[in-house]
C-alpha cells in the first residue's frame, strides 16, 4: 500500500504561498499529498480545511507547534519571510530530529530572493555584475551581509551536514494581481511587496518617485512563472534527486527579464496622470526623508540586483512573461492600490 507523501507548507495567506498551495492541489499527484499548512486565522483555517488542506492555527512564534510540523512532513516548502532566522533554526531542528528517527533526509525547499545580489548603488549607477544560479562559486562570493544571507547560510550548513536537502527558490521583483480559488475567497494576498510600496509612496507624495537616478537594474518575475518554478522543482527532485542540486549548488533564480527603476517610475508617473493623482509624468528622486517615512530607511530601490536562471531553466522551468509585460502591469497594479485605499 503506498504511503502519502506528507507536505508542510508556510506562507499560504501570503502572496506566493497560495499560488504555489493551489498549483500542489491540481498537480497530476494531488490524491498523493496530504498537505499542512499552518495559518494565524482561525476563520482562514476553516476555510482552507474545506478544500482538504490540513490547515493549523500558528505562527512562527509557536516554536513547540512549528517543530512537529516540521518534523511531520517530508517535504517542507517555505514560502515566507526569508529574513526569519530564528524560525529556520527551528525547523531546521525539526528537520534534524526527523532525520535522527527516520535516516531519510527531509527535503527543503526555501524562499530566499535576488535581494541576496543587492549592492549599495543607490540608485546612482548600474552594475555589470550578474551572478549566474548555476555557479554556486559566484554565490558562495556573496558578503554573509546581504539580504537574507544569514538564513540562506544556516541552511546550506544543515544540508552539508546531510540531514536534509535544501533547494532555495530566489525570486526577483514579483508582479502580477494575484487570481484563482485562494485569492478569490480573500484567504492569500492579491499583490506583491515591492511594486505596491512603490506606487503607494508615489501616490502619496502626488508624484512618481526614484532612488538617486533611478539607474539602478532589477530582475522581474511574473506570479504565475515563479509559482511554477515550486512545482518545476519539486518534479525534479522526484523524478531524479540525484541529479537536482542542493545546498550551495541549490539556488534556483525565480527571474525572466532585467528592468532599470526609471523606466518603471516613469510609466508610473504616466498612469498616475492618466488617474488624476499626478500633474506630471517625469519622476522625481525620493528624499531622505520620504525613504525614512515610506521605506524604513532602507534605499533597496537603489540596489543593483543581477541574474542568470540556468539553474532554474536546467530542471525545466520555462517562464513566459517578460519586463514588456512588467511594465504593463504596473496600471492594474496602480488601481488596485487605489481600490484598497478607497
Amino acid at each position: 500500500m503506498s504511503t502519502k507523501t506528507k507536505i508542510f507548507i508556510t506562507g499560504v495567506t501570503g502572496y506566493v504561498g497560495g499560488f504555489v498551495l493551489e498549483r500542489l492541489q491540481n498537480h497530476p499527484d494531488a490524491s498523493n499529498f496530504e498537505i499542512t499548512a499552518m495559518v494565524r486565522s482561525a476563520q482562514k483555517a476553516e476555510e482552507f480545511k474545506k478544500s482538504g488542506v490540513n490547515a493549523v492555527v500558528g505562527s512562527f512564534s509557536d516554536a513547540k507547534l512549528l517543530e512537529d510540523l516540521t518534523a511531520a512532513a517530508d517535504i517542507v516548502i517555505d514560502v515566507v519571510d526569508a529574513d526569519v532566522l530564528e524560525a529556520a533554526k527551528i525547523m531546521l531542528r525539526s528537520s534534524k530530529r526527523r532525520f535522527q528517527e527516520t535516516g531519510r533526509p527531509q527535503v527543503f525547499i526555501h524562499t530566499s530572493g535576488t535581494g541576496i545580489l543587492a549592492d549599495n548603488a543607490a540608485g546612482l549607477k548600474t552594475t555589470d555584475v550578474i551572478r549566474d544560479d548555476a555557479n554556486p562559486d559566484q554565490i558562495e562570493q556573496l558578503p554573509p551581509t546581504a539580504f537574507h544571507r544569514d538564513v540562506d547560510l544556516e541552511m546550506i550548513q544543515a544540508d552539508n551536514e546531510g540531514y536534509v536537502g535544501v533547494y532555495f527558490v530566489t525570486p526577483g521583483t514579483i508582479y502580477g494581481i494575484a487570481s484563482g480559488t485562494f485569492v478569490d475567497a480573500g484567504l492569500h494576498h492579491k499583490q506583491s511587496i515591492q511594486i505596491p510600496a512603490l506606487i503607494s509612496a508615489s501616490i502619496d507624495r502626488g508624484r512618481a518617485g526614484m532612488v538617486g537616478k533611478g539607474v539602478k537594474i532589477w530582475p522581474n518575475v511574473d506570479i504565475d512563472d515563479v509559482a511554477d518554478l515550486y512545482i518545476d522543482l519539486y518534479n525534479a527532485i522526484k523524478a531524479n534527486p540525484d541529479a537536482v542540486g542542493h545546498g550551495r549548488d541549490g539556488f534556483y533564480f525565480g527571474l525572466n527579464g532585467e528592468h532599470v527603476l526609471y523606466d518603471v517610475s516613469k510609466e508610473l508617473g504616466r498612469v498616475l496622470v492618466a488617474f488624476g493623482k499626478s500633474s506630471e509624468e517625469e519622476p522625481t528622486t525620493f528624499t531622505k526623508e520620504e525613504i525614512d517615512k515610506y521605506f524604513n530607511g532602507l534605499d533597496y530601490f537603489g540596489t543593483n540586483s543581477r541574474g542568470l536562471a540556468n539553474h532554474s531553466k536546467a530542471i525545466g522551468w520555462r517562464p513566459t512573461k517578460t519586463t514588456k509585460d512588467f511594465l504593463e502591469s504596473i496600471k492594474p497594479e496602480v488601481e488596485e492600490v487605489l481600490r484598497r485605499r478607497l
